[in-house]
């Protein structure tokens, strides 16, 4: 069976009867199933997971996008983290016996279809990316929102509308692509001061010269009451959440702050925590649920939410959903 993940970017949060309608969007998708979501305040943003084989999962991206363009008036929205539109980005992720390259074609089938049946500007990224400058998520969201009017000029959406009328501020640009297994991992500080935490990004993220598949950024959540280095791990198996965790605890020493702890985005596969429950063990042989249990312990995932193993590993979700 083929199976692939969605992790749509939803421009929302605190909105609850607006969440429930683009919730319901996905779970009303024959053959679609949601496995989380995750809702931050601050951020003014939400993050759905879902999976299933293409078909589904392609049907239930399309709807979500199509609901969520209904309940976002862009031109009102304000928020920490990044965003382009409405939906800010949606990636299609290979799970289960299909390649990223396929997963790709099937980007860039929700990528049409979305940008025609909406009216909608849409820029490809990643492995769906028909130009290479488009490949980076970042370069492609530079300038967020607010550059619109002229990126859809100077630099046109690979399908949908390039004027800025009155619809397309309200909807933004989407971002659609195609990616392998992506960790959303935030490291916390002991301060309210986003200064730190943006120089600690700066120092970690690959395109510096820090953490190799590392992408960061630093700001202040309030919700949390935390400054926090927000960090996209594009390849856990080179670098894992240990491996950030420990070198923000370094570079926050340096500028005299503390780390707390961690949050975890979305979901995360069993490997990366078994990987970081075999970094704190050193040499020490322990059964995989107590590596877990390590990792947890020592990443401090439950530092500003609960973490929940049951609901936030990815596997065993899935596992969950053949046992049903």
């Amino acid at each position: 069976m083929k199976i692939i993940e969605c992790v749509p970017n939803i421009s929302l949060s605190a909105r609850p009867e607006k969440l429930r309608r683009i919730i319901n969007a996905v779970q009303n998708t024959p053959g679609a199933l949601l496995l989380h979501t995750d809702e931050n305040p601050s951020a003014n943003r939400t993050v759905l997971t879902f999976a299933g084989e293409p078909g589904a999962v392609l049907q239930a991206a399309n709807t979500c996008i199509k609901t969520a363009l209904q309940e976002i008036d862009m031109r009102a929205h304000q928020g920490a983290h990044p965003r382009l539109g409405a939906v800010d980005v949606c990636p299609l992720v290979p799970v289960q016996g299909i390649t990223l390259e396929e997963t790709a074609l099937l980007a860039r089938t929700l990528a049409r279809q979305a940008a025609l049946e909406n009216n909608l500007p849409v820029y490809l990224y990643e492995a769906a990316a028909q130009h290479p400058e488009r490949k980076n998520l970042a370069d492609v969201r530079r300038g967020e929102y607010e550059s619109l009017p002229q990126k859809l000029q100077s630099q046109p959406p690979d399908f949908g509308p390039t004027v800025w009328d009155e619809h397309t501020q309200k909807t933004g640009a989407c971002i659609i692509g195609a990616r392998n297994i992506l960790i959303a991992f935030n490291i916390n500080l002991n301060t309210q001061d986003a200064a730190p935490a943006k120089q600690i990004a700066a120092a970690i993220r690959e395109k510096n010269g820090g953490l190799k598949c590392v992408k960061a950024i630093g700001w202040y959540m309030e919700n949390f009451g935390r400054a926090q280095v927000s960090c996209n791990l594009t390849d856990y198996t080179t670098t894992g959440p240990a491996q950030v965790f420990e070198e923000c605890k370094r570079q926050a020493a340096r500028l005299g702050v503390k780390t707390t702890g961690c949050e975890l985005v979305g979901l995360i596969p069993r490997q990366a925590l078994l990987n970081a429950g075999k970094f704190y063990a050193r040499d020490k042989a322990l059964p995989p649920q107590d590596l877990i249990k390590l990792a947890v312990e020592k990443l401090n995932l439950n530092d500003v939410k609960p973490f929940r193993p049951h609901q936030q590993i990815l596997e065993e979700l899935l596992e969950q959903n053949q046992r049903a």
